[in-house]
């Protein structure tokens, strides 16, 4: 899952939205920050109000995440989405349609909740909007096995370029997977890839409700999470 999967359900709740988006925006400001459930427990116990609602957040992600990533349709999608970049971009290309196949799976399923969901996304932002990024750092650093100086900073950009609306166009989403690819010391996609990302929400647009099957993952007031996309066959 990425940020706007993870969060959707939570907007009623800042400091837990920010602990669902915690461990991504850890990977990008600061990766050797590494937080695990044995790390962040504790916290969530605590009598703490921010820190055990932030906990709670990073648990939640951590849960999302294991159930999702073993999920049937999370393979069968990365699977058919990176044979959709093996084809455009050749056999040679060696690993990398496998790794593009999960990262574009996430950013589009984004992409999907945005559409089926008019306005949830200024929600989101607007939650986080009402938060002391510095606060978040502190608390983060009271359980983090090491701690940062470059988190508060992100949780600022974060909010102010409020990228996540770039997953509405596939030219603009392309320039937000490059950044993903350069991160990883991956080269660059061509332009022609904004194709191959529509062809790849095609397939998600299919198969959207069983990537996010509502015994874990339902909206409040919703009898499904994407309500506005087609049935799935």
């Amino acid at each position: 899952m990425n940020y706007f999967a993870h969060g959707i359900r939570f907007l009623n709740r800042p400091v837990f939205l920010a602990g669902t988006a915690v461990p991504d925006w850890l990977s990008v400001a600061d990766r050797k920050v590494r937080l695990r459930e044995k790390h962040v427990r504790p916290a969530f116990e605590t009598d703490d109000a921010l820190d055990s609602e932030l906990a709670a957040g990073i648990l939640q992600h951590q849960s999302d995440d294991d159930w999702f990533h073993r999920s049937r349709a999370f393979y069968e999608v990365t699977s058919d989405v990176a044979d959709l970049f093996r084809a455009h971009l050749g056999a040679e290309d060696g690993f990398r349609p496998g790794f593009l196949g999960h990262i574009a799976t996430e950013l589009l399923l984004d992409r999907l909740l945005i559409e089926a969901h008019p306005g949830t996304l200024e929600r989101y932002y607007r939650a986080l909007d009402e938060l002391d990024p510095r606060a978040i750092q502190q608390a983060v650093n009271r359980v983090a096995p090491r701690t940062t100086e470059r988190l508060a900073a992100f949780v600022e950009i974060f909010r102010q370029v409020r990228f996540l609306f770039d997953y509405l166009e596939p030219e603009r989403m392309l320039l937000r997977l490059n950044q993903v690819l350069r991160r990883v010391k991956l080269n660059p996609l061509p332009a022609s890839v904004s194709g191959v990302l529509e062809a790849a929400f095609d397939v998600l647009r299919v198969r959207g409700r069983e990537l996010l099957p509502p015994e874990y993952f339902l909206l409040e007031n919703s009898t499904s999470p994407i309500s506005s996309q087609k049935e799935s066959p």
